[in-house]
């Protein structure tokens, strides 16, 4: 028996809690203001813009500006928000190599028309109001839970949870589609820490891609059972797989993981799936994209065979249509998803010759409303580069990708979420699920292997009813 200590904290072997470093990396050397440009050249380009009123010029013009040993006990909680609001999703995303969270991805080619990636923000005065069908005070749950979320100071369902909790209370498999950001992560972990609560014996394991998405479900579950005898784990790749063995010999309500992490664990039979009656598929389309179909596969064909399924997903496939039926039983089916991009996004193009595409980023990013940029790049090593030579710049800049280690990357997203740093770049490995506030912008440097890449790029700003930019390069 291992002693358990209720106070406020977690399990210190857990990857996600003594692994994640308690504070940001210092950012690389910049100075307080912004940089400003002391060398010649122009940027050779034109911006096909749809905007009939004035607005920032993409296009060509001078590049030269004058601006300036593990204790148990449960788990902790986030700071509660200071009114009341909806819930909001918490989650990131993908790429790296398998062990990182990530498996071989396929690469498509597919051509994108480039009139996708341009169009303008809507902005009106009168917005159609969502009116739930219930009250976080209606659904059925332990008031303890209750509790915690009227403490987090959420108080209205969005559309996803105002559907889709009242069929997993009563134990229905889910399919639900929804877009980015709509609060898919409590939708399902309302009513599955509900149904812990109410049965100490049940296991649950939730499958999701990247690890940044598995960390981010984590702190989510954490605000929820804030001084409840609920416990979890996260079991990722990139992480010390040494912590995750150590925590897993401790009791634990909730395995958090990714699909490659996961088999490997229960490879070395640390891991007893056949004690686990509850799964979530979360980001089930991104998995597939990755590869990770046959680890999924896997680890469903070692769970009891009477089990609770819950499937999220942001698109529908024919293969992904393909898993439903394998996987599910009599599944629920709830889609709110509302359109491909958001209507809070300004989108638009810059074209730009191939050797004026840095000088061209420079020159934006010293824009004052460049506030909180996220740049995006297509390979490890050119995010690596452009982030290397951006910081020779002067700018407070830091990057994430496979090739940086589980803490390192987490130190980096934790600088760029507290604004230690102006810009952060990335593969796709921040595309999906990152939950960051008040990016000003996104940046397409390379240009996404598939649209669905793209509008989950996007989704990264225009958050919250605010609305965000997003600029795609357009070589040539």
């Amino acid at each position: 028996m291992f002693k358990k200590d209720y106070g406020n904290g977690s399990r210190g072997a857990s990857s996600s809690r003594s692994a994640r470093p308690s504070t940001a990396r210092s950012a690389r050397p910049a100075s307080s203001a912004r940089p400003t440009r002391s060398y010649g050249g122009s940027a050779s380009a034109s911006v096909h813009s749809h905007s009939a009123s004035p607005a920032r010029s993409y296009g060509a013009g001078s590049a030269s500006r004058s601006s300036a040993g593990p204790s148990r006990g449960y788990a902790g909680s986030r700071p509660a928000s200071s009114g009341p609001r909806r819930f909001g999703s918490s989650r990131p995303q993908s790429g790296g190599s398998r062990n990182s969270g990530g498996g071989k991805r396929n690469f498509r080619g597919a051509h994108i028309d480039v009139s996708k990636f341009i169009n303008k923000a809507v902005v009106t005065e009168i917005t159609e109001v969502f009116t739930p069908e219930h009250a976080f005070s209606d659904f059925k749950i332990e008031e303890s839970l209750k509790k915690n979320i009227i403490t987090k100071g959420y108080t209205t369902p969005t559309p996803i949870q105002d559907r889709v909790i009242p069929h997993i209370l009563h134990g229905k498999d889910v399919v639900g589609i929804a877009n980015t950001g709509t609060g898919k992560t409590a939708a399902f972990l309302i009513p599955l820490i509900d149904k812990v609560l109410k049965n100490k014996q049940e296991n649950i394991i939730v499958i999701v891609p990247t690890r940044e998405l598995a960390i981010q479900i984590e702190d989510e579950l954490r605000g929820f059972v804030k001084m409840l005898p609920i416990f979890s784990v996260t079991c990722v790749g990139g992480a010390p797989i040494g912590r995750q063995i150590k925590a897993l010999k401790y009791r634990n309500n909730f395995i958090i993981g990714t699909p490659g992490r996961l088999k490997d664990l229960v490879e070395r039979k640390c891991i007893d799936l056949g004690t686990f009656g509850t799964v979530v598929l979360d980001e089930a389309d991104r998995m597939l994209d990755m590869g990770f179909i046959n680890d999924m596969k896997y680890v469903m064909a070692k769970m009891k065979k009477e089990r609770h399924t819950l499937f999220f997903s942001a698109t529908m496939s024919r293969e992904i249509e393909a898993l439903i039926k394998d996987f599910l039983k009599e599944p629920v089916s709830i889609s709110v998803k509302t359109g491909d991009t958001s209507k809070n996004v300004d989108q638009d193009v810059v074209r730009v010759k191939a050797t004026d595409k840095i000088e061209k980023l420079h020159d934006l990013l010293i824009g004052a409303d460049f506030a909180k940029v996220l740049i995006f790049g297509r390979t490890k090593h050119g995010v690596e580069k452009l982030s290397i030579n951006l910081s020779q710049r002067g700018f407070k800049v830091e990057s994430i990708h496979g090739d940086k280690n589980h803490s390192r990357r987490q130190s980096a997203l934790k600088a760029f979420k507290d604004n230690k740093i102006q810009i952060l770049v990335a593969t796709d490995v921040a595309a999906r699920g990152l939950d960051i506030a008040d990016v000003s912008h996104v940046i397409n440097y390379d240009i996404p292997e598939t649209y669905e890449d793209y509008v989950h790029r996007i989704g990264r700003t225009g958050r919250g009813g605010k609305t965000g930019k997003a600029l795609t390069f357009i070589e040539g």
